[in-house]
């Protein structure tokens, strides 16, 4: 941005037209020093050429000033540079994929709706790194920890229930999983939020165990019980019917889920549908916020030098060209 520290100075620059419309003015009234009784006794060239040279005279002497009077108004180019330090939180995002997330009590099911809600989430924290990791008997890595929103996001679109040969909850095998990725980060804060629709059926680690162990490497862990109250529809294939739904018991260990949050400093939260469950993350995201500073600079350049130099050599060859090459043009 263009800017001057003295703009007073500039005011100078009316001198030059103000020159140029005196003297215009004075030479209607002067006389010729010396007076000829017809102008046909002077070269028309030779006379051309005079006033050419003398206009010339008089232009690099008012460029001179115009330039000294810019100068003397101290022109800079100023330039805002801003830094940002952003302290990143690691987050591995911990999702249940077992065939209960099949219930429609969410729409369409519940695993899609909590892709749906992760995916938003994700989008909202530009900043962060994200992991997946996906569980149902035994947990998965679905994608280590990176900042590639892309990688992300394809990763995510891709997971799916687990087949029944793999199928169960195995949350504690799953906590230390994510534990493990988790562990080595140097994030200035390390999260984890589990989504899960059941109780802990797989594995050969409990969760409060594996909660421990992530409350010693200052893992703070957010869970997600996933399934509305009392029965949900679930859908069965029936040899007869074909695909159908039924109503099946909500089986959610609230318990255990709101024991891993607390024992690693964490928060335990319900969610009964995609509007709730979309409330959760909200609330997530306000309590784990990224710090951002942002510091500007100005960085000064100053042009006057610019104008000064061209001025003085203008100054330099006026008063030579003046009283010697020019005047000699004009005898």
């Amino acid at each position: 941005m263009l800017s001057f520290q003295q703009p007073w100075w500039l005011l100078l620059l009316l001198v030059p037209p103000a020159l140029i419309l005196w003297q215009a003015a004075r030479g209607r009234h002067l006389e010729a020093v010396i007076r000829f009784s017809s102008l046909n006794l002077m070269d028309p060239a030779h006379r051309r050429s005079a006033n050419r040279k003398a206009a010339l005279l008089r232009a690099g002497k008012l460029l001179m000033v115009a330039l000294l009077a810019v100068a003397m108004a101290r022109p800079q180019i100023t330039d805002v540079v801003t830094e940002t330090t952003v302290e990143v939180i690691d987050i591995i995002m911990v999702l249940d994929i077992s065939s209960s997330m099949l219930a429609a009590d969410f729409k369409p099911n519940r695993l899609e709706a909590a892709k749906v809600v992760a995916r938003q989430f994700m989008l909202d924290r530009p900043h962060d790194r994200f992991g997946i990791v996906v569980f149902a008997a035994a947990p998965y890595i679905q994608c280590p920890l990176t900042h590639d929103t892309h990688v992300l996001q394809n990763l995510l679109s891709q997971v799916s229930i687990i087949d029944k040969e793999h199928d169960g909850t195995a949350i504690g095998m799953a906590v230390a999983s994510a534990v493990n990725r988790l562990r080595d980060s140097e994030a200035v804060s390390k999260v984890m939020i589990l989504l899960s629709d059941g109780s802990n059926n797989a594995g050969e680690l409990d969760p409060t165990t594996a909660a421990e162990l992530a409350a010693q490497f200052n893992i703070r862990i957010y869970t997600i019980g996933a399934g509305s109250r009392g029965r949900a529809p679930y859908p069965v294939n029936d040899p007869v019917w074909g695909q159908r739904m039924v109503n099946v018991e909500v089986e959610l260990d609230e318990e255990t889920l709101r024991a891993v949050a607390e024992i690693t400093g964490g928060a335990y939260f319900r969610a009964t549908d995609q509007e709730s469950l979309a409330d959760v993350y909200d609330q997530i995201n306000e309590l784990e916020r990224t710090t951002i500073d942002v510091h500007e600079f100005q960085n000064v350049k100053e042009l006057y030098g610019w104008l000064v130099i061209p001025a003085s050599i203008l100054g330099l060859v006026i008063p030579a060209l003046g009283g010697g090459i020019m005047r000699k043009g004009l005898s």
